[in-house]
């Protein structure tokens, strides 16, 4: 019975290129969460056919859900994969190459510092955290991603392990992905979560709007650790790893209109309905609800 209205996402981002090998891209979100903060920053060189190094602050190669931009995502709120599991930004340097066998292939890999976004200048570590993830784009459509990646907050070691696929083609998009997170010394219970939807694509023709696309959508996740270590409800590394998100999984259903072409100009309409595990506490934005969200991207 409440409502609110909320500025999500204010990005400004700039890309280009100094040279014809060399490219540049700087992104800053001018209202996260209520805050201006530094999304990327790097410099990608390309010397030759199929190879890119990037080296600076970006989104780490792994997921497919958790790579898109807000513009490109299918719904009002990502998925638990793309939220809470397998977002991360960080430090660091970056190699890729794509090349075909048949097939497209793309791998990429990087090391990365494990400091965030913000604790840069005297941050030190003897452990890097690495990052891998390579696609096959087989025909008709059909996208297969494996990818891993380690980080460490704290004392804590956490793997992860993400596997998707996706078919997109004739207005169709279907698509599933699956995590799995482990902590060192077993520090906090494997998590496992998982994302899958569909979205159809009707076009309109002599209409206010370019088409109309129906989709649905499930994920779950199981109880959750950031990989921080908290006591009384607070970060201390004399703590110990508690749940942030508690088991849930979540179906997800509505229309999106798009004004212009896909993801320039769209209005998302969901409906969420979640269902907890027993004695799991809900945060107040992850209950049922009706979301209202128009995306504009110039």
């Amino acid at each position: 019975g409440e409502n609110r209205f909320e500025v999500r996402t204010a990005r400004l981002s700039v890309n280009g290129k100094v040279a014809k090998v060399v490219e540049y891209k700087a992104e800053v979100d001018l209202c996260n969460e209520g805050k201006i903060k530094m999304l990327d920053a790097y410099t990608r060189f390309r010397p030759f056919k199929g190879f890119a190094f990037t080296i600076g602050q970006m989104r780490i190669p792994f997921t497919i859900d958790a790579h898109r931009s807000p513009h490109l995502q299918y719904f009002a709120n990502r998925s638990f994969i793309a939220k809470q599991v397998g977002n991360v930004r960080d430090v660091g340097a970056m190699a890729g190459y794509s090349f075909n066998v048949g097939v497209p292939i793309t791998i990429e890999g990087g090391l990365f510092n494990g400091s965030g976004l913000t604790d840069q200048k005297d941050f030190w570590t003897n452990n890097m955290n690495f990052s891998v993830k390579g696609q096959v784009f087989l025909p008709h459509g059909f996208n297969i991603t494996l990818s891993s990646q380690k980080i460490k907050p704290h004392d804590v070691s956490v793997m992860h392990y993400d596997a998707g696929a996706y078919w997109h083609a004739h207005g169709w998009h279907i698509e599933a992905e699956y995590l799995y997170k482990h902590y060192s010394d077993n520090a906090f219970g494997g998590v496992h979560a998982f994302n899958s939807f569909i979205n159809y694509d009707i076009p309109l023709r002599k209409c206010f709007f370019t088409k109309i696309s129906p989709l649905v959508r499930y994920d779950y996740m199981s109880d959750h650790s950031d990989g921080m270590r908290y006591l009384d409800g607070k970060e201390d590394e004399s703590g110990s790893l508690v749940i942030n998100d508690y088991q849930r999984s979540r179906i997800t259903g509505g229309v999106t209109l798009s004004i212009a072409k896909p993801f320039i100009s769209d209005i998302r309409i969901n409906f969420e309905k979640y269902f907890y595990r027993d004695g799991a506490i809900a945060k107040p934005s992850e209950k049922d609800k009706f979301v209202v969200e128009v995306v504009t991207r110039f």
